[in-house]
């Protein structure tokens, strides 16, 4: 950098020598991330020899999108004693607290993307109920809703563990690089789990009663162990049939109730389950989310327990559930 005999060089020199305007120099000074050495005799900012590196640098941060008081605390820091950019400091803080935005703006554009093909593609007349749909998905969109219908499904006061462990099965993450396909169904999912329900409340599951806040805990914890078995099967394109899947299902059953596992209680259990409230719907738009297009739709536990009581009802005659 040309300086004058003192060392020092003026704020038009260090923007040329830089790159950048002059007013940019002074904004940068005026915030106080390039400290002036001095001021001349006619009030004109001095700078001395490491200006024009802490300058560059100042750009490469900005570059990267970091705001004004975040570049001050890595500069401050890489100033210090022994600074540098010390693992887990400022610097790595800002960097990866920017890539989560980044991330997050990434995958509302993908969304945006494929939900304007949704509509591109679609009929005319169809275009006004594509539209009201995607209009109540958050973008990028949010399982909160879907957490929110779970949590009222649940038992309650049932262990926040298992609750946490159910949820991770049910609510379905959706897609990082979405098909227009996958916006569709998860705005209908989405709007499946808002609508009203009949009555003052979800119809609960016999199973949910039976077994209380503690028992449902057992239950759930078998059956997700059960419907990741039945899952195997699925994909091998197994027909319902007794096994170490159906075992574990029912084992489940009397986990939670306390009681012996006997073609009696079996018997019960296959008539119980063909009664309880269905949410089918739901599990079939779940598929839909995480299946690629034109892929073969990927096990849920829906599907699973389906297969599981059918294997259930084959094994002890029962009445055929109503699906």
């Amino acid at each position: 950098m040309t300086t004058s005999d003192d060392g020092l060089c003026g704020i038009g020199e260090l923007a040329e020598q830089a790159g950048v305007t002059v007013k940019t120099v002074r904004f940068y000074s005026d915030r106080g991330l390039l400290p002036e050495a001095s001021r001349s005799a006619g009030g004109h900012r001095r700078y001395g020899p490491e200006a024009l590196d802490r300058l560059r640098l100042i750009r490469s941060l900005r570059a990267l999108d970091l705001s004004v008081p975040v570049v001050r605390r890595i500069l401050d820091e890489e100033g210090a004693p022994c600074g540098a950019y010390a693992e887990g400091g400022a610097l790595e803080a800002a960097v990866a607290g920017r890539l989560s935005d980044v991330g997050s703006e990434l995958a509302a554009l993908r969304w945006r993307e494929a939900a304007l093909r949704l509509v591109q593609e679609c009929a005319p007349g169809e275009r006004p109920d594509r539209l009201r749909l995607i209009g109540t998905v958050s973008v990028p969109p949010s399982t909160a809703p879907l957490v929110r219908f779970w949590r009222g499904w649940l038992p309650p006061r049932m262990p926040a563990r298992s609750t946490g462990a159910f949820l991770e099965v049910a609510v379905p993450r959706p897609p990082d690089d979405p098909a227009p396909a996958h916006v569709l169904a998860f705005a209908r999912l989405n709007a499946l789990v808002l609508a009203p329900c009949p009555g003052t409340a979800r119809p609960q599951p016999e199973a949910h009663r039976v077994a209380g806040a503690r028992g449902a805990a057992v239950l759930y914890e078998g059956l997700a162990e059960a419907y990741e078995l039945a899952g195997v099967q699925l994909r091998r394109d197994r027909s319902p049939s007794p096994g170490e899947a159906l075992d574990g299902f029912v084992g489940a059953y009397t986990g939670a109730y306390g009681v012996r596992d006997t073609p009696a209680f079996r018997r019960r259990l296959a008539g119980q389950l063909a009664a309880d409230p269905r949410i089918d719907q739901y599990w079939e738009l779940v598929a839909e989310v995480i299946t690629a297009p034109g892929r073969r739709a990927e096990p849920t536990p829906g599907s699973a327990h389906d297969w599981l009581l059918a294997a259930l009802v084959g094994e002890t005659g029962a009445a055929q559930p109503v699906v």
